[in-house]
């Protein structure tokens, strides 16, 4: 399986977080959001410059900035990993 970080995920690509590689405040509010080792996330679509990114994360969507999705690194869901273009 491809391991990436978040930022270079595809819209309509699933992977599952395997790691958060920030501490201090912004890796605690990472985490709180429900973004932690294990989760399922779905890219669902992107702003016009890319910034920011909406992700499908259990029941619900949320957005993430490109400067912390750089600090998820996530691994493709095979199924997903022939859809990234």
């Amino acid at each position: 399986m491809t391991r990436i970080n978040l930022r270079q995920m595809a819209v309509n690509q699933s992977a599952t977080i395997v790691a958060i590689k920030v501490g201090g405040e912004l890796g605690r509010r990472i985490r709180e959001m429900g973004l932690v080792p294990g989760t399922t996330i779905t890219v669902k679509q992107r702003a016009p410059l890319n910034d920011p990114v909406a992700l499908r994360v259990m029941d619900g969507t949320l957005t993430l900035r490109n400067n912390e999705a750089d600090f998820i690194e996530v691994e493709i869901s095979p199924e997903t990993s022939s859809n990234n273009n």
